[in-house]
């Protein structure tokens, strides 16, 4: 069983790998034996986790990976390091934190298409670039997985309640693009089958990680396990995802949110 858990000698990718929940899959892979590679555009951060994470088969590089170019140059420098790229984790997103300053910018009646455009960049045109750019090179050894990173809120609808009394909101670009996620995750899934290239989606819940105490309590209501996530309670979901353990899964989107979505 151990086995089919094992990334010895495969080699990933991680987009927003110095965000929460990109530490979080930095350290699952590192602990099945895989060579990581992080891509972030915060230097700060950068560093950061090159102060806290200390193995020599992880590498964090700077990159901007709404920008296609700059991910195809980089592309063709890990491959030619590397060889080949095993995992593909699209987990970037726009790290929205609700604030009364940003209230008005980001209601629906009055966000601006710069912050639309903006998020979808982020969030899903990322996804769509790594994707193309390095699914092609998994096409050629015919093999590969993708694991894409959606949300609770892939598959229902903010509940602006939980926002209310910080006179904030959840804008309308974090669910579009999660549940776009869910439909790239879907089309490639279908796309690639017949290269042996497995695309999947991991849905979770809400972190904690020192969030405003009102806004835990409401949340909590609404979470049949009446409460948020640890940081590493994704760890083993992210392993079988990213590994032959999961051999015969593929367009599927696996939602981890103590279920919150199923009431």
């Amino acid at each position: 069983m151990y086995k089919r858990f094992n990334l010895k000698n495969k080699v990933a990718i991680i987009t927003g790998a110095c965000g929460l929940f990109g530490l979080e899959q930095i350290k699952a892979l590192l602990e099945s034996s895989c060579t990581v590679i992080g891509f972030d555009i915060d230097k700060n951060k950068i560093k950061n986790v090159k102060k806290k994470i200390f193995s020599n088969k992880l590498t964090i590089l700077h990159c901007d990976v709404t920008n296609f170019a700059h991910v195809d140059k980089l592309s063709k420098t890990i491959i030619k390091k590397y060889k080949k790229v095993d995992i593909l984790i699209n987990n970037l997103s726009f790290d929205y934190k609700p604030s009364k300053k940003l209230n008005n910018k980001m209601s629906f009646n009055t966000l601006s298409l710069e912050i639309w455009n903006k998020h979808l960049n982020l969030g899903l045109t990322s996804a769509f670039i790594c994707s193309q750019i390095f699914g092609k090179f998994m096409e050629l050894k015919k093999s590969g997985i993708i694991l894409n990173i959606g949300s609770d809120l892939s598959i229902i609808a903010p509940d602006q309640r939980l926002y209310k009394h910080l006179n904030s909101i959840k804008p309308i670009t974090y669910s579009v693009t999660k549940h776009g996620i869910v439909g790239l995750t879907k089309y490639l899934a279908s796309y690639w089958a017949d290269k042996n290239i497995r695309v999947n989606c991991l849905s979770p819940g809400g972190i904690t990680n020192n969030q405003d105490k009102n806004f835990i309590k409401k949340l909590n209501k609404l979470i049949p396990m009446n409460r948020m996530a640890k940081k590493n309670e994704y760890k083993e979901i992210i392993q079988f995802l990213c590994s032959d353990a999961s051999s015969y899964m593929t367009g599927q989107n696996i939602v981890v949110d103590g279920g919150r979505t199923i009431i």
